[in-house]
């Protein structure tokens, strides 16, 4: 959500939460009003026996057993995929519930945060193998798509249900009807909506979208073609999703207050029985207030959601470009990071002797295309009681109201901690009539500032503008409205926003582990928004945002496409399916960068950027077993008996590893590997690989690609399938000849018959 006007919705969650953590955390400092004062905590009780009708009966057991008679506590009750509920309690009671038999974690309910035209064809266009996408005959239901978000706007046009079949037998959802939502406004496209009360928020009780973030994510994913789609003009195309063919089942999980982590556990929990195949995610914790996994609502949810088929898809965040700042980083779940396409938003300056200036930005400018308003520099505005920096940077009440009327305002930015738009009202309130903002940050996304003439340049570009107001006593500019350019180069790129790994969890888990467009996303957007509408405009239905938000649906619609295709498959072999087929160049055919120009590494994209075709037959899938996540709780730090209770499908006679180090989770199933390689001279693990290629009978062998020092050996060297041998193991040696790794080191195993490319990336860490 960086980069454009929904960034303060995106602050305003981090300062919830921050403030819910706070509030938690000063509860253990003695006060009796504190220890007593009633607030929500989520009571997670692991997995919900299907044969056991009790449960809601120990669930009453439970809280009564602190609480005062006839007092009513109950938020929320877990009830299919998971066993747990949420309630109104104190901190003493939440700690005596704590110690209750069953009972795997308490927590109090966290606020979480929420985390298109071009970008289907430039995908499209990136793809290296031309495979024919028509859906099995076997297929004869459309993959439903579960979205937990903001909600939707269902009449939105995509999500007209125009052509489609009748909604599937097996789906047992339903359209919760609100003042303002019927049962009519679900459809054979959209088929079904939930929402889920704030409990501090008893006035925002409706699926419909009053953000817009979720019908637009909804629409990336899965809405249907819509032609001359626009924002205001700018960015005109058919809008469409990734997946048009299949349904939406919406759970607004965030209302005005933020996304609460009882009401995503809700979701989770509804969504499992109603039938989605998978689930759309993009929303998390904050970098710096992650939980740890038994208190995250949604790698909980997403657990559960893992143990009945499903496949969720999570949003890594936009925190980055630092080290360890992904989010949603579960082994279990499809982390997804953000990348560039190819369009570019310009809006250029022209300055008075004809030099036209490079500028990014969204804005429907009303200036003339003359360059004729006089043209003015920060610190040549400066207000009396402020210093030249700060005029210089445009910091608010800096400018002096009287030199600035009527012009366009020049403001630098040398590690300036305000935004442009925060610039942009600086210079409108003392009558300014635009801004050109010099500045290196976020290059990548083009923010939208409505008709407000705004623009943003390089500080490479910032030299020039400035020698010309220095070279004439009467500086004149324009800034031109914005213009759609198409096949930018490079692209894709990493963004600055996009979290990066590696994971906080574990060191052993390769994350993120894909890319997908989340730069200048133009999809639905809600009907009645008032947020930077021109003047004379009616709210425009379609809107240009960015955020791993934006990316997390990209993959969602092409994992609902691989469903639809495949519907057999595991949730493990789509995502396997997406990962393996990943490409690492741009459109330049050159190795894809970050935003800074340096070379990007899976900390940055995972298994690369996504492709549309070659996932629908991979080839060959990595699956990942229910008993590979279960080791993978033993390894960090849980024993057998909370295993046991948190999972629905451990085996009987399970016990956890003998060995606990947390080495051995670089040796589940998993279609990337990551080694902790620090005192070590070679490792050495295992791969499964499943034929789901067209051929019975094939043979597979592998392209190595090791760093500098690096040796890796295979055995065996050859993968030879048969009829009855669809399930082949390798093993795989690390060694290296130097003495200590100075750095993270990458590399990738690709295994081909010619036909398919079976990459898997690898990092050994220091």
């Amino acid at each position: 959500m960086k980069g454009n006007d929904t960034l303060l919705l995106h602050l305003f969650y981090t300062l919830l939460l921050f403030l819910g953590v706070r509030s938690s955390s000063s509860a253990g400092n003695g006060s009796n009003d504190v220890t007593n004062r009633k607030e929500v905590y989520i009571v997670y009780m692991g997995a919900a026996d299907s044969t056991n009708a009790s449960f809601r009966n120990d669930h009453a057991q439970v809280l009564n057993s602190v609480l005062r008679r006839n007092e009513n506590a109950l938020v929320r009750n877990y009830k299919h995929g998971f066993s747990g509920f949420a309630a109104r309690l104190s901190k003493k009671e939440a700690t005596s519930i704590a110690q209750k038999p069953g009972v795997v974690s308490v927590f109090p309910d966290p606020v979480l945060k929420l985390h298109t035209t071009r970008s289907w064809d430039f995908l499209k266009y990136q793809t290296q193998v031309k495979i024919d996408t028509k859906p099995n005959a076997v297929s004869k239901s459309s993959s439903v798509i579960g979205i937990l978000d903001t909600g939707i706007w269902p009449e939105a046009a995509s999500f007209s249900d125009k052509g489609m079949g009748p909604v599937p037998s097996r789906w047992k959802g339903t359209c919760m009807k609100s003042q303002d939502f019927y049962s009519s406004n679900c459809n054979r496209k959209l088929i079904g909506a939930r929402y889920y009360a704030d409990p501090n928020d008893s006035g925002d009780n409706t699926a419909r979208d009053s953000n817009g973030h979720g019908t637009h994510v909804a629409g990336t994913a899965a809405g249907v073609m819509v032609t001359n789609a626009s924002y205001y003009g700018v960015a005109t195309g058919c809008a469409k999703g990734g997946s048009p063919e299949s349904r939406l089942a919406v759970y607004r999980v965030c209302s005005n207050f933020g996304c609460r982590g009882s009401s995503i556990l809700a979701a989770f929990d509804d969504a499992i029985a109603d039938g989605v195949d998978l689930l759309s995610v993009s929303l998390g914790a904050s970098t710096g207030f992650r939980p740890d996994l038994t208190s995250d609502p949604i790698s909980l949810g997403a657990f559960h959601a893992m143990e009945h088929g499903i496949l969720v898809v999570c949003s890594a965040g936009n925190d980055g470009p630092s080290s360890y700042t992904l989010v949603n980083d579960a082994p279990w779940i499809l982390t997804v990071a953000a990348s560039t396409i190819d369009r570019n938003f310009l809006s250029n300056i022209v300055l008075g002797d004809n030099k036209i200036i490079k500028g990014k930005a969204i804005n429907l400018s009303p200036l003339s295309n003359s360059p004729k308003y006089p043209l003015i520099y920060g610190e040549s505005a400066k207000a009396n009681s402020t210093s030249l920096v700060e005029a210089r940077q445009c910091h608010p009440n800096s400018l002096d109201g009287n030199k600035v009327k009527g012009k366009i305002v020049v403001c630098d930015d040398k590690n300036d901690k305000y935004s442009t738009r925060k610039k942009v009202a600086t210079v409108k309130a003392v009558g300014g009539i635009g801004l050109v903002h010099i500045t290196d940050q976020n290059e990548a996304i083009a923010s939208n500032y409505g008709d407000f003439p705004a623009t943003v340049i390089s500080s490479k570009d910032g030299v020039t503008i400035l020698q010309y107001i220095n070279s004439t006593s009467n500086p004149v500019a324009t800034i031109l409205a914005t213009t759609s350019v198409l096949d930018y180069k490079p692209a894709p790129l990493v963004p600055n926003f996009s979290s990066r790994g590696p994971s906080s969890l574990s060191s052993n888990i390769l994350k993120p582990d894909i890319a997908a467009p989340g730069v200048n996303i133009l999809a639905a957007w809600i009907g009645n928004g008032t947020e930077v509408v021109p003047k004379g405009k009616k709210p425009s239905l379609y809107k240009i945002i960015s955020g791993t938000s934006m990316a997390c649906p990209h993959v969602s619609g092409l994992a609902s496409s691989v469903k639809t295709r495949n519907p057999t498959w595991s949730a493990s072999s789509i995502k396997s399916a997406i990962m393996t087929s990943a490409i690492q160049s741009n459109n330049l055919k050159a190795p894809i960068t970050t935003e800074s120009g340096s070379v990007a590494t899976p900390y940055d994209y995972g298994a690369g950027e996504m492709t549309t075709s070659e996932p629908l037959q991979p080839g060959l899938v990595y699956e990942t077993s229910s008993v590979d996540y279960l080791n993978f709780l033993c390894y960090i730090g849980f024993n057998v008996t909370t295993v046991k209770v948190i999972s629905k499908t451990v085996p009987r006679n399970f016990n956890c590893p003998k060995d606990l180090s947390s080495d051995h989770i670089s040796n589940i199933n998993y279609p990337s590997i990551a080694i902790n390689f620090s005192g070590k001279r070679a490792v050495n693990l295992s791969r499964t690989v499943t034929n789901v290629g067209e051929d019975d009978e094939t043979v597979y062998s592998p392209i190595v690609d090791a760093p500098s020092g690096v040796h890796v050996t295979l055995t065996p060297n050859k993968l030879r399938f048969t009829k009855s041998s669809k399930k082949l193991s390798y093993r795989v040696i690390f060694s290296s000849t130097l003495t200590s790794l100075k750095e993270d080191l990458f590399g990738s195993i690709t295994w081909s018959n010619g036909k398919y490319m079976v990459r898997s990336p690898f990092v050994l860490t220091k």
